[in-house]
């Protein structure tokens, strides 16, 4: 397909998916599952490729000077690769969403009125860097009806080509139109600009990526957005939590991966366990190389933690890079969180099940915990088989966005010839 001209290249993929979804949308269960399994067998057969694929955008992206969180989220490993297929296989495990009835009820009138589970149609999702996303995007709009063009980015663009050809595979081996999934062959910028503004081809659009893409696609789009704009999480260790869960907790949330959303950014910790948890966990910090900036009362108890600034608590770092606060207990804690917070995910460490249960319920974020690593905030952690993205919106899909969260629901009505009187 020429790629030239943006424009009518972008309006023939949207004319393509448009058509595409409305197969998508009547294929059974065992079609879409058909596919998903055939995709998942492609992509362990062609794992070498992928990584191949993989090796190419890696060494373009070094030489770039793309900076190490960059190249983190763009890297595959074959368990990264085994992780995908695993994913798709999930994915077919679950129960399908479309056309499941809830709510059905007589009215006086002798009509039944319920509601019925539908795609949202097409789904045009905007990625950066992560590969893996091509997989994980192309298997939940599938198993939930709808049709895709994707967008990764230009810096993974043999990947996700590689990647899509295991996809175009698995829906061809089903029976399904090859441009049930599409993948932008262009790395010109303008496609994004065009893909926004498809109201009459594309219904959602779903961002991944930094702060400044999120934005612009949320200002500039003409179709509904699903998006977050940051991932500031906050684990909160209280003067009653368990010494030790406290420690492991602490540690995983921010050093298991830099580079997350879900990874944590500020540590807020209870004064009546500060001083003897800090230095332990500081400790612990300092030995895999993260920088610590703190308050003063944190810079009083550890003095090589640098002073944080206000900035500081409004960070997503996605680096070894971690802010740290003393409160005076849980309401200093959620004040805190309610100002600098990104409505991500929180969690806190306490063995006081009255202080827990007052956490989750005024915490307001996407992800609420308790006793837990803010990572596992995760479509695939949560059980949706993967995630199309994260939303911190309040409207339709909130949280990790799986299957439900990639269709609507219409308003069915039964009846046997009754009349509005």
């Amino acid at each position: 397909m020429d790629t030239t001209n943006i424009k009518s290249y972008m309006q023939s993929l949207g004319q393509e998916a448009r058509t595409a979804s409305r197969r998508v949308a009547k294929a059974d269960t065992a079609i879409k599952n058909h596919a998903l399994t055939a995709m998942a067998n492609a992509i362990r057969r062609d794992e070498q490729l992928l990584l191949a694929a993989n090796a190419k955008d890696l060494d373009a992206a070094r030489s770039k000077g793309l900076v190490a969180s960059m190249v983190d989220r763009l890297a595959l490993s074959a368990k990264g690769v085994a992780t995908m297929a695993e994913g798709l296989l999930q994915i077919a495990a679950l129960a399908d969403p479309v056309g499941e009835i809830n709510g059905l009820n007589y009215r006086p009138s002798g009509i039944q009125v319920g509601k019925m589970r539908v795609p949202l149609g097409v789904i045009g999702i905007i990625y950066e860097a992560r590969p893996n996303v091509t997989a994980d995007a192309a298997g939940l709009c599938l198993k939930a009806g709808n049709a895709a063009i994707l967008r990764g980015g230009s810096e993974a663009i043999h990947s996700n080509q590689a990647i899509a050809a295991c996809v175009q595979e698995g829906l061809r081996l089903a029976g399904l139109p090859e441009t049930a999934v599409q993948v932008i062959e262009t790395t010109d910028r303008a496609a994004v600009g065009e893909l926004i503004t498809m109201k009459d081809f594309v219904d959602v659009i779903v961002p991944r990526g930094g702060k400044g893409l999120i934005e612009r696609i949320a200002n500039e789009a003409r179709i509904p957005v699903i998006k977050h704009l940051d991932g500031v999480c906050h684990v909160y260790i209280d003067d009653q939590a368990d010494f030790d869960k406290a420690v492991r907790i602490a540690d995983n949330a921010k050093t298991q991966r830099y580079g997350t959303c879900n990874t944590m950014e500020t540590l807020l910790i209870h004064e009546g366990i500060a001083q003897r948890i800090l230095p332990v966990l500081s400790k612990i910090y300092f030995n895999k190389s993260v920088e610590l900036r703190g308050d003063a009362a944190a810079r009083s108890i550890i003095s090589q933690i640098k002073e944080a600034t206000e900035q500081d608590w409004y960070e997503e770092y996605l680096a070894p890079i971690l802010s740290i606060r003393i409160v005076t207990g849980l309401d200093q804690a959620i004040d805190h969180i309610t100002r600098y917070g990104s409505q991500h995910t929180d969690a806190i460490v306490t063995e006081n099940y009255t202080r827990a249960r007052r956490f989750l319920r005024e915490v307001d974020s996407s992800s609420v915990m308790v006793n837990t690593s803010t990572r596992f905030a995760d479509g695939f952690e949560y059980g949706l088989g993967a995630e199309i993205g994260i939303s911190t919106d309040k409207i339709h899909a909130r949280g990790p966005v799986g299957l439900e969260g990639l269709t609507s629901q219409k308003f069915i009505v039964l009846g046997d010839g009754q009349l509005r009187q």
